[in-house]
């Protein structure tokens, strides 16, 4: 009986004594530990793409915030000097409040 080994990925060639295969293969410790830490760098690097990302959104909305601010000032002052309820009372007039009760009729008014 043969000394076989199970096919590995990729095609195989023969060089002299050896083969040499091309492809994939399944790494070594030293391989996964190198590939846990590719991996971990790009999540930091992703973390900080996205924190800096963050930042200018805050940036933008703070910039967004205080031009709408700076330019209702002028609103704001008017509606803090004018009081609740409408218009001022007319200048040298009279204003009475009341209400009128008036039953309606089939007929034209008198």
């Amino acid at each position: 009986m043969q000394n076989q080994r199970p096919p590995e990925d990729g095609p195989a060639f023969r060089l002299g004594q050896g083969e040499v295969r091309f492809g994939a293969s399944r790494p070594g410790p030293l391989g996964r530990l190198l590939g846990a830490i590719i991996w971990a760098g790009l999540l930091v690097v992703a973390f900080m793409f996205s924190l800096v990302f963050f930042a200018i959104v805050v940036a933008v909305g703070l910039l967004v915030w205080a031009y709408l601010w700076w330019n209702t000032r002028e609103l704001r002052k008017q509606m803090r000097d004018r009081p609740p309820g409408g218009s001022a009372q007319p200048p040298g007039g009279q204003v009475i409040e009341g209400e009128v009760i008036r039953d309606q009729q089939d007929g034209p008014p008198p």
